[in-house]
């Protein structure tokens, strides 16, 4: 039996005393009517209404029930209320998590520009170089730079990012061959990532195939930024995404090599566990983060 409608109805009754002007105000068949009261006092163990073919009259402990049904209908409906206020004016917290050079990058400006519109939600941005399990560890809404395996979550594409082999021209000076094929890096000095895992294999694809190179060299660590630093040191051959090394690029402080072997781009997302009950607030995050960082960040176009 749903309490609520029982409730609902038993208070109908005795406002409207009359079953039959009950059911018609809510909507219900009079048998219907009849038959959740019976229930509801079955459940209860206790007569509310005494009956007669003219008019109906409320027991004692029917007269208790039904302040006891007034007082909690009113809350329920009082919470509803403040749930559509909050739908309708965006008030809450949202957690986000993102890699931390996009997350300093993008997703932190972008964030900024969402609160000056928006300034009763809180956000609270979680910058990590790991995959993060959203549901065991509270995330709302995720940035992955990857292929979704988690088949039980939602992915909405941005973008698509490129994985780049890259060197100093410092270094690049020094070779006493042009680097024209992976499989020289072998013998060359590399700086290795090892946030996630030891990254001593080197994926391309050369004529449709995979091709795997396996790196050495003397510097690893979690972060990315300070390889990046010693990659323009001259330190070695770095591969990285697309955007970690942009402005390096761009001010020629690196150069990219091995162009034509990269492999395909990574797709940028942004994920989320459901949309069934979404809060709008967080609806609305997704919304404009899928939109800002389409326009702040000058990569691929998501494929339709």
């Amino acid at each position: 039996m749903d309490k609520l409608q029982a409730m609902t109805i038993f208070v109908k009754i005795a406002d409207e005393g009359s079953l039959t002007a009950a059911a018609n105000v809510l909507g219900k068949s009079l048998p219907s009517v009849v038959r959740i009261l019976a229930t509801l006092e079955e459940t209860l163990q206790t007569r509310l209404l005494n009956r007669t073919t003219r008019k109906i009259a409320l027991t004692e402990e029917g007269r208790i029930y039904l302040e006891r049904c007034r007082k909690i209908l009113a809350d329920v409906e009082e919470s509803e209320m403040a749930l559509n206020k909050e739908h309708s004016e965006l008030r809450g917290t949202i957690t986000l998590t993102a890699p931390i050079r996009f997350g300093v990058m993008y997703v932190a400006p972008s964030v900024t520009r969402f609160l000056s519109l928006y300034p009763d939600v809180q956000v609270n941005l979680l910058l990590l170089d790991r995959v993060v399990n959203l549901l065991d560890e509270g995330i709302d809404v995720a940035i992955r730079i990857a292929k979704l395996e988690d088949s039980s979550l939602i992915a909405r594409p941005v973008g698509k990012i490129r994985q780049v082999v890259c060197a100093s021209p410092e270094l690049l000076s020094k070779q006493a061959s042009a680097i024209d094929h992976p499989l020289q890096l072998s013998q060359q000095p590399c700086v290795r990532f090892s946030g996630v895992s030891p990254n001593s294999i080197w994926h391309f694809q050369e004529k449709g195939k995979r091709l795997s190179v396996e790196i050495t060299g003397h510097f690893n660590c979690n972060q990315v930024k300070p390889l990046v630093d010693a990659c323009v040191a001259g330190l070695g051959f770095g591969y990285f995404l697309d955007y970690q090394v942009r402005p390096s690029i761009e001010n020629g402080e690196l150069n990219i090599v091995l162009g034509e072997f990269e492999l395909e781009s990574l797709p940028l997302n942004l994920v989320f566990p459901h949309t069934r009950l979404m809060a709008t607030r967080i609806r609305t995050m997704i919304d404009w983060l899928a939109r800002d960082l389409k326009e702040s960040f000058n990569g691929e176009n998501p494929e339709d």
